[in-house]
């Protein structure tokens, strides 16, 4: 019965959560990493804003999916289920983007610091997050 009251104490379910969605964070920026062309923290140590930004709205993105599982989802595994569901299309929704302007190639245009377009791709992960969140909670 004392373990129980532990596990269910909200410093410990908060730690427990932050520390999943912390290192589901780590995960999603390596996935990401390999998913663009260029080397988003390479990039960012050279003062490349547009990488900045399109990563930046990445990790806001990925935050704003496991809010919107934590906040609904009543156990650790639900909420680390449908939150990995949320990524996998916010990774979807990114590729969609590179899919969708065949004018010119998104990754490239980050890399080479067209911060409109980074800017654009933060708008894209931060919008998309709130749909996503919205549907999985």
């Amino acid at each position: 019965m004392l373990s129980a009251i532990f596990w269910h104490h909200p410093l410990i379910e908060t730690a427990g959560y932050f520390s999943v969605v912390i290192l589901c964070l780590f995960v999603s920026m390596v996935i990401f990493e390999i998913v663009t062309k260029y080397k988003n923290w390479e990039e960012i140590k050279k003062g490349n804003i547009a990488v900045a930004l399109a990563t930046g709205g990445k990790i806001l993105g990925v935050c704003n999916i496991f809010r919107y599982s934590i906040e609904k989802h009543t156990s650790l595994v639900e909420m680390l289920g449908w939150g990995l569901f949320g990524f996998t299309l916010l990774i979807f929704a990114y590729l969609l983007f590179e899919f969708l302007t065949p004018k010119f190639k998104v990754d490239e245009e980050i890399a080479a610091d067209n911060r409109s377009v980074g800017f654009i791709s933060c708008t894209i992960s931060v919008g998309l997050s709130f749909v996503i969140g919205a549907s999985i909670s």
